[in-house]
């Protein structure tokens, strides 16, 4: 096993709160294109916004997995989320990517977004999966060696320091602050959190 894939999967077996701060910074890849992850929410068996909290389910049976596998499901009957499993294998929990800073494949994404602003393409859950085309079909695949591929932080950029606040788009444990984005990045989606850009 790599020295990348150690330390990813090390990461992955953190807390919830802890691997969706050490998520921010490093990358998502899919076919022909790739960015760096700007934004992410923690979601977690114990608490009613986490699709886990009702336990296993034929839909929910992923988020029990080893942690590095992806969970991909519908939202809202439209859009695709990826979320990355972590914690132990039989616990709940996982990472949801809100919003990648695009790396590479960069004319793809526009042309799968239906978008030329580079700040429109992958600066939301939904816009990120379509603009990447990461559809349900991975859902329980390998983020480690699988057709999506969470990698490390790009050579010689900087570790973003964090913003925390409130998750958005949820009714459920809402006070909770797990949603972290990178200071100062225009890609993380909308509404920004307070300081984003101070």
């Amino acid at each position: 096993m790599s020295d990348a894939r150690e330390h990813h999967l090390r990461a992955l077996e953190l807390p919830v709160v802890e691997a969706a701060r050490a998520l921010v910074g490093c990358t998502i890849a899919h076919a022909d294109s790739s960015g760096v992850i700007v934004e992410t929410e923690a979601y977690h068996e114990i608490e009613p916004a986490c699709h886990a909290f009702v336990g296993i389910t034929q839909r929910t049976k992923t988020l029990f997995a080893p942690p590095g596998i992806a969970y991909v499901y519908r939202s809202y009957g439209i859009h695709a989320l990826l979320n990355v499993v972590v914690e132990r294998e039989g616990v709940g929990a996982a990472v949801l990517i809100r919003a990648l800073e695009p790396l590479t494949g960069v004319q793809r994404m526009r042309e799968r977004r239906g978008r030329e602003r580079l700040t429109d393409l992958c600066s939301g859950p939904g816009k990120l999966t379509q603009a990447l085309a990461i559809g349900l079909e991975l859902n329980a695949t390998p983020l480690l060696g699988g057709p999506v591929a969470l990698g490390p932080p790009p050579r010689g950029r900087e570790e973003p320091r964090l913003i925390d606040g409130p998750r958005i788009g949820i009714t459920r444990a809402v006070e909770l602050p797990w949603r972290f984005c990178a200071a100062g990045n225009r890609h993380v989606s909308r509404p920004w959190p307070p300081g984003l850009l101070d």
